[in-house]
């Protein structure tokens, strides 16, 4: 069944312009037929056109189904954005995929991107989690300065991925609790600056590697997100 993203279904029962012009235009869906629709809330409702139109494709519920995010316990990425936006993307896309529930683009010393429009990030976070078969979209923040993240509660374990070594770090497969929420933040490609580093250590981080190898920016949230995935699922119960 095709699966469309409308945050207001249950208010408006009308699809938005890009969604209705999808099923109208290029699926060339009808009145009468069946459609999934998520509410990016958690709530997936099915659906059945009554007005096929291309820029405001009618529907009535005549289902649905809530569902929590599988994985449980909330992952959050803080990550420096790269230089070249389409790695950004492709993390984005891949969290998503996985299960996320929040990523917070981090302004650093030694960031190579200032600023970010998350327009398009936006529009492949929802891409991402229809095709995942998910109904929660992540939380996606503006650019935001290290030192406001650092600040800023979090009923969680903290952690920070860096690459100085003269700064003593521990194992995140190790270090991580499957059970607790988890903030994750992750240095641009010329690392945090030792002073970042230290400012959140005092704040309660932990200090944390991803593996022996240097990662790219892009990569390492990628793999911080699927060691979270990872271990949640070896620590689950035999027969879940």
């Amino acid at each position: 069944m095709h699966r469309f993203y409308a945050p207001d279904i249950e208010d408006t029962l009308t699809l938005p312009e890009v969604e209705s012009g999808h099923c109208v235009r290029v699926l060339r869906l009808k009145e009468g037929d069946t459609i999934e629709v998520v509410d990016g809330k958690g709530n997936c409702h099915e659906c059945r056109i009554t007005l096929a139109h291309h820029k405001r494709c009618a529907v009535e519920i005549v289902s649905t189904q809530h569902s929590e995010p599988h994985w449980g316990s909330r992952i959050v990425i803080a990550i420096a954005p790269t230089k070249n936006l389409d790695r950004m993307e492709w993390m984005v896309e891949k969290c998503t995929e996985m299960g996320i529930d929040r990523i917070i683009p981090l302004r650093c010393r030694y960031s190579e991107r200032k600023e970010l429009k998350t327009e398009r990030l936006e529009k492949i976070l929802v891409s991402a989690m229809k095709q995942s078969l998910k109904s929660t979209l992540p939380q996606l923040d503006e650019m935001t300065p290290i030192t406001d993240v650092i600040a800023a509660p979090f009923d969680g374990k903290k952690y920070i991925a860096y690459c100085d070594k003269s700064i003593p770090r521990r194992n995140f497969a190790q270090e991580y609790c499957c059970n607790r929420d988890a903030l994750i933040m992750i240095g641009p490609e010329g690392d945090f600056s030792p002073e970042e580093i230290e400012k959140a250590l005092a704040a309660g981080f932990e200090p944390i590697s991803l593996g022996d190898s240097r990662l790219r920016t892009e990569t390492a949230a990628v793999m911080a997100c699927a060691m979270c995935h990872t271990i949640k699922q070896c620590s689950a119960p035999k027969g879940e």
